[in-house]
């Protein structure tokens, strides 16, 4: 059985709550840390870019494999997954999250040119992800993170 933990303080959850920095270790099945995502701290202001979201995921701890970097947009919430080169590989799409209240909040996966969905992922009381088994192995740990990442940015 796998699982994850989260390297916080109790400070830091209290007084960042949602936008707090963190780093967090995924264990396998084996016992060993297998999968860390390392987000750094950011308000949650989205009218300034310094300010938009990131997670860089290690798999294994220490070897960076991808990044997902949020990107700016008015009203949805858009995110790029990049490989361990910070190259855009795949496209994180959702709605209007405050159009969603009480509902199942569907994020779609989108080729770069945003004309294929390749998979989705959903908040339907627990955040799961779907993803096609011929994905890099990397790109499946970096699309981990995102669900991570989204899941405390908006939910």
């Amino acid at each position: 059985m796998s699982f994850s933990t989260e390297d916080t303080d109790c400070c830091t959850r209290n007084c960042c709550g949602v936008s707090r920095p963190f780093t967090m270790r995924i264990i396998g099945n084996t016992g060993q840390e297998a999968i860390t995502l390392e987000r750094p701290l950011r308000c949650d202001s989205c009218c300034c870019p310094c300010c938009l979201q990131e997670i860089e995921v290690h798999a294994p701890p220490r070897v960076p494999v991808g990044y997902v970097t949020q990107t700016r947009h008015p009203c949805l919430p858009r995110f790029t997954i990049q490989n361990e080169r910070r190259e855009d590989a795949l496209k994180v799409i959702g709605p209007c999250v405050g159009c969603s209240c009480c509902a199942d909040v569907d994020f779609e996966i989108k080729s770069l040119d945003e004309e294929t969905t390749v998979e989705a992922f959903t908040d339907a009381g627990s955040f799961g992800i779907q993803l096609p088994l011929d994905l890099d192995v990397k790109m499946k740990a970096v699309m981990l993170g995102a669900c991570f990442l989204i899941d405390f940015t908006f939910f």
